[in-house]
């Protein structure tokens, strides 16, 4: 591989090592925030116990994200100088907004959600959480807003191989955020409400004594929240699917498999040859292509890549199993969450193993689909970093490769230290498990003068 190709490996593994945090933590922020606003209301010490369990793994967990994101930013200006000159005058501003509203936001008040606990009045412990949940929004919301304009570049002039901005809404708010935004706020929330079930249904498997009243608890509101919110991530994600394939036809073209515009199946597997421009060895069923399309009769065809010219066309490899992993793990998240709503409704959720038994091994079902979304996204976009205007093969530094394979070497053996002992610490918390049911007023020995 040449500097390009090691470049866009080691941003690669920097960002999926990135994402599996806000994956989660977005999530986990909002839980925080709503679990300990019911405390405040009900007086429930369940749901501080609730709150300080998923406090201890969120810290962590945002701690790295947050470490890792500098990493990404640090890799723009040395990996990818070009690039960083190109975008500066746009992307430099929107990322230097999110540190500006969301970093400092998250920064100023989470120190009081993870150690005001007991020392501070419980309506500013609340405050704080809500504010560090609504940082973790922001941030989400500012970095959508620069990839998705990477993804469809509105509202600049160039000035000398520059991008300026004319119009900044078209830049924040343009065409693909309001299609990507509100499908990746959905996909995290999704995803740490999977990683809180599974947790909690590992709990009730075990029979932890002293766990199970919050497992319970827990379990029932991560199902609550993907009862309502997987029918409507569907909907989102065909929506985006459907402007992607306008504005990104040849993403579209690589994630269903196909080289030649005559197929109205829908392929399952596919072995492609892109030298030959064909597929090897393909599964697919008849007509369902035709069918999602929306035409019963199964004429509808989906277009191939064939069309697209050899200099324009994504990887299909990449963006053909990463659209499997994203689109088949939605699928098998909804059916699971609907079985999860019926028996909660029939009173038969706690008493079911198999089922308690599969929502432990979906734990992870959020992550695998959002790093599935990010593979799609990112290499059907090639061989463009800014999509029709700046080639990913002009954008790299000039680095030579050495230098890039021996960085891209200790990044992977770092993060790879970096996941087993997060991993580690996450198994160590849940084994411990919660600490005893709070009892006694809700900020012990805490004047009521005290104020943050």
């Amino acid at each position: 591989m040449d500097g390009v190709e090691l470049s866009r490996w080691q941003f690669a593994i920097t960002a999926i090592f990135h994402m599996t945090f806000p994956a989660l933590t977005v999530g986990l922020s909002v839980l925080l925030a709503v679990v300990y606003t019911a405390y405040v209301r009900t007086g429930s010490p369940l749901y501080l116990q609730i709150f300080r369990f998923w406090k201890k793994i969120f810290a962590v967990g945002f701690g790295l994200g947050v470490v890792a994101g500098t990493v990404m930013t640090f890799e723009f200006g040395l990996n990818w100088g070009t690039y960083a000159h190109a975008v500066g005058p746009v992307i430099g501003v929107t990322i230097g907004m999110e540190v500006i509203t969301a970093f400092f936001l998250e920064a100023g008040f989470i120190g009081l959600m993870l150690y005001g606990d007991g020392r501070i009045r419980p309506r500013t412990m609340a405050l704080a959480s809500w504010m560090v949940a609504f940082g973790t929004l922001l941030s989400t919301t500012w970095i959508l807003s620069a990839n998705s304009w990477m993804q469809d570049p509105v509202g600049y002039r160039k000035v000398d191989g520059q991008f300026h901005a004319e119009d900044w809404i078209d830049i924040l708010f343009n065409p693909a955020f309001a299609h990507r935004f509100p499908h990746m706020l959905l996909a995290v929330l999704i995803s740490a409400a999977w990683f809180v079930g599974g947790i909690s249904a590992w709990y009730l498997v075990k029979n932890r004594v002293h766990a199970l009243p919050m497992a319970r608890r827990c379990l029932s509101i991560a199902l609550g929240v993907l009862g309502v919110l997987m029918p409507i991530q569907l909907y989102v994600g065909d929506g985006t699917a459907v402007f992607m394939g306008q504005h990104q036809l040849p993403k579209l073209e690589a994630f269903e498999g196909n080289w030649k515009s005559d197929n109205n199946g829908y392929n399952l597997l596919v072995v492609p040859d892109t030298d030959k421009g064909e597929n090897r060895f393909q599964v697919e069923i008849p007509y369902l292509g035709s069918v999602i399309a929306q035409d019963l009769s199964g004429e509808t065809t989906t277009p191939g890549l064939l069309q697209t010219p050899p200099d324009e066309r994504p990887n299909m490899w990449t963006t053909f199993y990463g659209f499997r992993a994203m689109y088949f793990t939605a699928l098998l998240m909804f059916a699971t969450a609907f079985a999860g709503v019926v028996l909660r409704m029939r009173r038969r959720l706690f008493d079911s193993p198999r089922f308690l038994r599969w929502m432990v091994w979906m734990t992870p079902a959020g992550i695998i689909a959002i790093t599935g979304g990010w593979i799609v996204a990112e290499t059907g976009r090639q061989p463009w970093v800014v999509y029709g205007q700046l080639r990913t093969a002009d954008a790299v530094s000039h680095l030579s490769t050495a230098e890039v394979v021996a960085t891209l070497a200790g990044f992977v053996l770092l993060y790879v230290a970096l996941l087993a002992i997060w991993a580690r610490y996450i198994v160590r918390t849940v084994k411990a498990g919660p600490e005893a049911l709070p009892t006694g007023p809700a900020s012990p020995g805490v004047s009521e003068a005290l104020v943050a």
